[in-house]
């Protein structure tokens, strides 16, 4: 190791550590009274050297310290800050905890390596996908292939997503979207009021897998990358390029907890940004939202939030809305609630100038997609706590008995429930979402809290995808429906209005009569009408008619159907209750008598109906 001085140097900002011409230049906030730069040797536990910052270095709180010398390699870091050892909450990189649910590495402190490599991105960058032809999958990088089932040689790591691409694909999805891959602490300690992670407290029993908690949210986790030689950094960065030459953008969560410095977090999001190539933040926790959603920098990146009320959405169409108001609603009315068809029209028109809704009927925290027609309860007795956690809320419907069954009759309405499921997230205007496994039928047994559940539980098996292989043909089938027919997702959000003097307004409402909608209380019967001219296809030609019939009641309804433009004729496109046939008509083959002016649409299902011209 050469030897180390401290040069003249700048004070500057932001924090973290820069390379400079012969040395590093170190800025952070760790410390009040005193702070040192702590030296390791790579693979060692004792430092072999510390060195103080000078105060007349230190402008407000933050320590500045341009460290010179001829040689850094194999170098490690961390900080001392008033007499107590701690990570650099900047590092871009951590040494020391390369194993998941390790409990002997839970006290050591992590170190960064000074020396790290440099990206090669071959050309990459962003892709930019608009929301309305954006479909995301919403992951957990370790459970997403943990599983003996998933057929992979790195289970549980980003490499392991990558090997997963061409499923990606053939699904149809645009986006992955993963829980937080950045660095924290899974294994969870009693809360200290200092915060400091490494004191003498044991730790409770219990893994943090989500990883929403308090972190480290510059560098990728180390515990979810592959190989002996651990890279988190490289590995990451090849999942990003990978992704995106197959198409698929990247969008990551990061969570804070509102403690953080402002300026802590707005760096955290541009360095993903600038530094990994990703295409979007989800921004989970409490974040300084303003700041982030009108930074310049990020203003061609997707960022997710729960809600962007008083942030100037910018030029660019980027801020996306992601919370469980479109859950609740789908799921009333899949249960058949009373009230709900004012919230059907809403959400089905719903796509705002200047945020995207992202809509979804499952998600992390909650009843998966097959947990919501199989359970009325929660059943978290596997989390240690009662039963008290999670939410009492579940807005679901089991379809008459609790759990696994082998009746015939509940598990076709279960199959019907979730291809109408489907359907709601798909045809609507906002951008969907599902969760990872919901399209083969994931279950986690009815645990709507599984933050603390690493194990068969919370893994996705993959077995389910030949088991349910309806559900994920369907799904996969849907996807590609949508994208296929742009009325689904157009590029502004419906008027209601006939603008283009077609004669039809590009989206209209109806009852069981044609033109007279029915907003009591106790329906639950509404007919959509899409016009075919609003939609463009890419090549310039107009998308065809469509009429979809909601029926979330128990009884069968009748319903009258919209005439069409002269040389079109109605086909049915979808039947969720044609459970002989998965629901799917693939080329609309099963067209209506011209003299059938009505459709008997089944009890709890949802009928397509596309207009096509009849020399086709």
């Amino acid at each position: 190791m050469g030897d180390f001085y401290i040069a003249e140097n700048e004070k500057w900002y932001p924090l973290g550590v820069t390379e400079v011409r012969g040395g590093y230049h170190f800025a952070t906030t760790a410390g009040r009274e005193s702070c040192a730069l702590v030296l390791f040797k790579a693979g060692k536990e004792q430092p072999f050297q510390k060195i103080s910052f000078r105060k007349e270095d230190r402008v407000g709180d933050v320590w500045n310290m341009t460290l010179m010398g001829t040689d850094f390699r194999g170098l490690e870091y961390a900080y001392e800050a008033d007499g107590e050892l701690m990570a650099d909450g900047c590092g871009t990189a951590f040494r020391g905890h390369e194993r998941w649910g390790n409990l002997k590495q839970v006290k050591q402190v992590r170190k960064t390596p000074l020396c790290q490599e440099e990206a090669d991105w071959e050309g990459d960058h962003p892709l930019e996908i608009p929301y309305q032809d954006t479909v995301i999958y919403r992951l957990h990088v370790r459970g997403f292939t943990k599983h003996l089932s998933s057929g992979v040689q790195e289970r549980g790591t980003f490499a392991a997503i990558a090997e997963k691409i061409p499923y990606l694909k053939e699904l149809g999805v645009t986006a992955v979207e993963l829980l937080p891959p950045s660095e924290f602490e899974e294994v969870m300690m009693p809360e200290r009021a200092d915060g400091n992670p490494y004191g003498k407290d044991e730790p409770t029993g219990k893994l943090n897998y989500w990883g929403y908690t308090k972190g480290y949210s510059f560098a990728p986790k180390a515990s979810y990358c592959s190989g002996k030689e651990k890279a988190p950094a490289k590995e990451f960065r090849e999942l990003v390029k990978s992704l995106h030459k197959a198409g698929l953008e990247v969008i990551i969560e990061l969570f804070f907890t509102g403690t953080e410095r402002p300026g802590y977090a707005v760096d955290a999001v541009r360095h993903w940004v600038q530094h990994y190539h990703v295409d979007g933040v989800h921004l989970v926790g409490n974040a300084p939202l303003k700041l982030i959603g009108e930074d310049p920098f990020l203003s061609r990146t997707k960022l997710l939030a729960t809600s962007w009320d008083g942030v100037d959405p910018g030029r660019h169409r980027h801020l996306g809305e992601c919370n469980d108001g479109f859950l609740v609603d789908a799921r009333r009315l899949l249960k058949g609630d009373e009230d709900q068809i004012n919230n059907l029209v809403y959400r089905v028109r719903r796509n705002p100038k200047d945020v995207a809704p992202i809509n979804y009927i499952a998600s992390t925290n909650g009843f998966t997609m097959m947990d919501m027609v199989s359970y009325d309860r929660k059943h978290n007795d596997a989390n240690g706590e009662g039963g008290h956690d999670g939410t009492d809320y579940n807005y679901s419907w089991n379809c008459g008995v609790e759990g696994p069954t082998r009746k015939k009759k509940i598990l076709e309405m279960r199959g019907k429930q979730l291809r109408n499921a489907m359907l709601l997230v798909f045809l609507n205007q906002g951008t969907p979402l599902i969760l990872a496994g919901d399209e083969f039928g994931n279950s986690q047994n009815g645990n709507n809290n599984a933050y603390c559940q690493d194990s068969d539980l919370s893994w996705l098996n993959w077995n389910l995808l030949k088991t349910n292989s309806s559900l994920y043909e369907f799904t996969r089938y849907l996807i590609a429906f949508r994208k296929a027919h742009p009325v689904f997702h157009m590029e502004q959000e419906p008027k209601v209005m006939d603008y283009k003097v077609c004669g039809y307004p590009d989206v209209s409402f109806h009852g069981v009569k044609t033109w007279c909608p029915e907003f009591e209380n106790f329906r639950r019967q509404l007919g959509v009408l899409y016009c075919g001219d609003y939609g463009v296809r890419p090549d310039g030609t107009t998308d065809d008619f469509f009429y979809v019939a909601y029926n979330f009641h128990w009884e069968p309804h009748e319903f009258a159907l919209p005439h069409l433009p002269k040389g079109r004729k109605w086909h049915v496109a979808i039947n969720t209750d044609a459970a002989s046939r998965n629901g799917i008509y693939p080329a609309g083959e099963e067209a209506l008598l011209k003299e059938q002016k009505k459709f008997m649409v089944p009890p709890r299902s949802i009928v397509v109906f596309i207009g096509k011209k009849e020399e086709e």
